[in-house]
């Protein structure tokens, strides 16, 4: 969706911050999209007796950049303040973590519904998100959408979230049954994702619950108990970066450039401007959350890396005359 600039807008919009053990970066970037519809959110530690817990999060908007800024500034208070979540007594069980999160979800999208009918010009757009919420024990990855998030552990892909898509069999049973249809890979020709917050028009079906919907705003989340050995890092990122890497090359992409710089914002930089000179057309938004486990700078690996920015100066400077030079 979207019409396209001339030229790419490469301005970038940087944040970092740590605590609770984690530090993050994060990187966005309009690119060729005539407007920036992408947000994020990056807390670490919560309210109400949860200050040893974090939250990050992606949100891809699309026919408008509403409800991804409304999500980015609310979904956490959604999550945290329902009941579902709280549960009788003490900290949230994992049970109530996950039951809360989906509450959350449905509680914002019906929340801006109303908002919108409100204001008698209906908002028609809609947002992805993929987040992480991250307590002591445990990682939660929440999924809507096609935006995507990874754990890397002991140096490889461990865990990714799965792309809603309305070909997948289930999503297309969903739009089916809700008298919907799945054309060129779209529900019903035109959107592209088969879950999402907002995009209200594709969610009017009478005597089909939220979650029954053409476009259902249910995320799917899953727990993953920590290891403070192996986890070593976590990427969140929209479709913009997740169109041109695939998973295993983003981890690896991560991995080599946190041998070289400690500068997390530097490396969430190299990956957008890495995606945009591999096509990517799309707005970008990563963030990258390093466990204390995380790789850590390597001499050997910054010296190859100087050795080779300086082979590549001579190579342009000579216009690219001398003879293959190779690093052993």
């Amino acid at each position: 969706m979207g019409a396209f600039l001339d030229k790419p807008k490469m301005e970038k919009h940087n944040a970092q911050g740590q605590g609770n053990g984690l530090r993050y970066g994060l990187s966005s970037m309009q690119g060729w999209r005539v407007e920036m519809e992408d947000a994020h959110t990056a807390v670490i530690g919560l309210p109400s007796g949860l200050e040893t817990w974090s939250f990050f999060a992606v949100y891809d908007g699309h026919a408008g950049s509403q409800v991804a800024k409304y999500c980015c500034e609310h979904l956490l208070d959604h999550i945290t303040n329902n009941q579902d979540f709280k549960g009788s007594t003490g900290a949230p069980s994992v049970e109530n973590v996950k039951n809360g999160i989906r509450t959350g979800f449905l509680e914002i999208d019906e929340h801006m519904r109303v908002m919108s009918e409100k204001k008698h010009g209906a908002d028609r757009s809609g947002s992805t998100a993929v987040g992480v919420l991250i307590s002591p024990q445990h990682t939660y990855f929440i999924n809507c959408g096609d935006s995507r998030g990874l754990l890397c552990r002991n140096r490889k892909v461990y865990f990714f979230t799965q792309d809603h898509k309305p070909s997948n069999p289930l999503e297309k049973e969903r739009i089916q049954n809700a008298g919907g249809s799945v054309m060129i890979q779209r529900v019903n020709g035109s959107l592209a994702v088969s879950r999402a917050l907002g995009d209200f028009d594709y969610k009017c079906v009478h005597g089909k619950g939220p979650t029954e919907q053409l476009v259902s705003p249910e995320p799917e989340v899953h727990d993953i108990e920590r290891s403070e050995e192996d986890d070593q890092f976590i990427i969140l990122a929209c479709d913009g970066i997740w169109d041109v890497m695939g998973n295993e090359e983003l981890c690896d992409f991560v991995r080599s450039r946190l041998e070289v710089t400690d500068d997390l914002e530097k490396v969430c930089n190299e990956v957008v401007d890495t995606c945009l000179y591999k096509g990517s057309r799309d707005n970008m938004s990563v963030i990258l959350i390093c466990f204390p486990n995380a790789p850590k700078v390597s001499p050997e690996a910054v010296k190859k890396e100087a050795e080779l920015d300086k082979y590549l100066e001579s190579r342009v400077e000579g216009g690219m005359l001398l003879k293959p030079f190779t690093i052993d």
